[in-house]
């Protein structure tokens, strides 16, 4: 099983932005941090990606295959398996997210 992502996890867009996840879960934790779902909100800092000589970078991410099962405060978990797509300002899809490190001990499907 996937391990699940929480608030210590480390995110990057395919650029080398950091995705600095804000959730509103205060109540489910896991691996000695609160847990992330699909509908908290993942901002994206620091991507230097430019398409031709117009800086175009990463600003958010949006998850579109979180858990199938598990879920945190009723919405669905994110786990090391789930697919976020990384998009700039006007929409346009620019990659998926990188999951660098997320903890061990808890794991969901």
């Amino acid at each position: 099983m996937p391990a699940l992502l929480n608030t210590a996890s480390v995110m990057m867009c395919p650029h080398g932005g950091t995705v600095q996840a804000v959730t509103s879960n205060t109540r489910a934790q896991g691996g000695g941090a609160f847990l992330l779902r699909a509908s908290d909100t993942y901002v994206v800092a620091g991507c230097p990606f430019v398409l031709g000589v117009v800086p175009h970078p990463c600003v958010q991410v949006q998850w579109v295959q979180p858990a199938a099962r598990s879920k945190a405060t009723g919405d669905f978990a994110l786990t090391e398996s789930s697919v976020g797509l990384c998009v700039a300002a006007d929409q346009a899809v620019q990659g998926t997210a990188l999951i660098v490190m997320t903890q061990p001990l808890v794991a969901g499907l």
